[in-house]
Order: C-alpha cells, then sequence, then structure tokens
C-alpha cells in the first residue's frame, strides 16, 4: 500500500464528466461507475493498488457548500476551479491516520482547515452494494489555490480496491508521479512546501523534483512542459498559476498499452519516458504518459 503523503490521486474536474470516462475507456482503463458525494460533485475512478485516477464533475450546485471543514467547502472549491478552466483542482495525498499525518503536516508548515468524514454508495461488480467510508483532512493553499492538498483514509479499503477494477486491459497498475507547471519566480515557494514534506529536492531541466511514497512531484517552467508533453493547450497557456498539467501513469506491458492509445484515435507521442497523449484539453486540460513499470 502507498505510505503517507504518497500520492493519491489528483482531482480532475471537467465540465462533461460521461465524456472524458468514455476516452479513458478508449485507452484500456476500467472506470468505475459514476458515484456522487453529497457536496454535488459526481465521480468516476480508475482503480490501482493504492491510488487512482479521479475525474469529477458537478451534478448538482445546489449541494456545492455542504459539509464544510472549517471554512474549507469541498464542492465550492471544486466549482470555483472548474468555471476558470478544468484541470486538477485539488489533490489527494495517501493516508492510513489522517489526525496523525494532518499533526505532520502541520509541523511541516502546511494549513490543516479542518476533517471530513463521508460515505459513498457503490455497487460491486457482483452486484452487491455498499457504502466508502472515508476521513479526508484538508490542507488548502491559499497562494496556490491549485496547489490545495488533502489527506485521504479509506476505513473500508475492500469497497474501494476491488480486484475487477483494478484490472486494466491497458495494464496500469499506478501514478508513477505528477508535473506542476510553475514558472521560475514561484520555485522557491514551492521548494518550501515540498521540502519540509519530501526532502531535499533533485534538480532537472527547468525546475526540481520530490520523491514521494508513490511517485515523483516534479515542478518545471511551461516553457520545459511544453518541449517534454507537447504544446499547452489555450486554457494553460492563459493562466500561470501554479497547478498539476501532467500525470505519468505506470503500465505493466508497454506494447498492450500501445495497442489501446493507438486504436484510440487520439493524438500521441513517444519519448524516452514512454508514450504522451499530446492533446491535453482533450483529457481536461492534462497531459497524460504512459511509461513503462512493470507491476
Amino acid at each position: 500500500m502507498t505510505g503517507s503523503f504518497g500520492i493519491d490521486h489528483p482531482l480532475i474536474a471537467v465540465h462533461d464528466i460521461s465524456a472524458l470516462r468514455n476516452k479513458l475507456i478508449s485507452l484500456g482503463f476500467t472506470m468505475t461507475p459514476v458515484g456522487r458525494h453529497p457536496w454535488g460533485t459526481a465521480t468516476s475512478l480508475a482503480m490501482f493498488q493504492g491510488c487512482l485516477i479521479e475525474i469529477m464533475g458537478i451534478y448538482d450546485d445546489g449541494f456545492l457548500d455542504e459539509h464544510p471543514a472549517g471554512d474549507f467547502r469541498f464542492g465550492r472549491h471544486i466549482h470555483n476551479h472548474l468555471q476558470a478552466r478544468e484541470g486538477v483542482a485539488l489533490t489527494a495525498l495517501h493516508s492510513t491516520d489522517s489526525r496523525a499525518d494532518a499533526a505532520t503536516a502541520e509541523r511541516a508548515g502546511l494549513t490543516v482547515a479542518g476533517h471530513l468524514e463521508f460515505g459513498r454508495d457503490v455497487t460491486l461488480p457482483d452486484g452487491r452494494s455498499g457504502r466508502t467510508r472515508t476521513t479526508l483532512a484538508l490542507l488548502p493553499n491559499e497562494t496556490f489555490p491549485r496547489l490545495s492538498f488533502f489527506l485521504c483514509q479509506q476505513h473500508r479499503p475492500n469497497l474501494i480496491y476491488v480486484p475487477e477494477w483494478l484490472d486494466h486491459p491497458n495494464t496500469a497498475h499506478g501514478i508513477a508521479g505528477v508535473t506542476i507547471r510553475a514558472e521560475a519566480g514561484d520555485h522557491p515557494a514551492l521548494r518550501a512546501l515540498f521540502g519540509p514534506l519530501y526532502g531535499l529536492p533533485c534538480e532537472v531541466p527547468g525546475g526540481f523534483a520530490c520523491s514521494t511514497a508513490n511517485g515523483s512531484i516534479t515542478v518545471q517552467t511551461g516553457a520545459v512542459i511544453s518541449d517534454t508533453f507537447g504544446p499547452l493547450p489555450p486554457d494553460l497557456h492563459a493562466q500561470t498559476e501554479p497547478g498539476i498539467v501532467a500525470m505519468d501513469i505506470s503500465v505493466g506491458d508497454f506494447d498492450k498499452a500501445m495497442v489501446w492509445i493507438t486504436e484510440s484515435g487520439l493524438d500521441w507521442r513517444a519519448d524516452g519516458q514512454g508514450a504522451t497523449l499530446t492533446d491535453a484539453a482533450m483529457m481536461g486540460n492534462l497531459f497524460l504518459r504512459f511509461v513503462r513499470s512493470p507491476a
């Protein structure tokens, strides 16, 4: 299982959750049925052992202010960022003890807005139903709102990490890392944000990278990201606010993954790391890269 503060799941907020869900299915991901949170957001997941991809939309904006954690309102946060542009609006970090990890986060200089407990009804592949139980510790970032985090503790992992949902035809089995677009002037503040949690970063072209208990967090300038992944879509080009703009997915059999990528009809290109979907706008303003990593 992923250790504390490892990358658990970035939340990709989009206007049309069904359209993105269908694209991910066409790429060989097994997606869960669309579920609903009590604060007005709809969700569908590609599950891995200890982490996941989550896509999110709004199903009822009348619930956005329900279940606040201090001054933080989960649904309202997603909605407000979605009005500005699609993309990652919030990111979960793994936790098996959200209270203890929240105390660690506070000692590292992060703000803990509050804790939130909720359940979500799920229907398992065999037809049985259940209700998840999750505790979140909200870590909003007023300076860089799209780099707000929350610690995510699953109390009933048997309803989350279901074997049938972990089996993806494209052989995907985890998140290898995420890339944050941030211009050079914001790098000192981001080093100060991540350093106390993850230790001394290593230097990479156009920025730096930190190792987490599950995958790397890389911070790079827009120019370097464009050279690496492809041209920034208009929404990302227009906004320089730091945020996650790329995610690496580990696949066990790269040849099988390439069959799905090719047959999806989406634009892609190969590089030294793997294969990248180059039209980020089609994926909720997120570059998705498939990288070789045996399970």
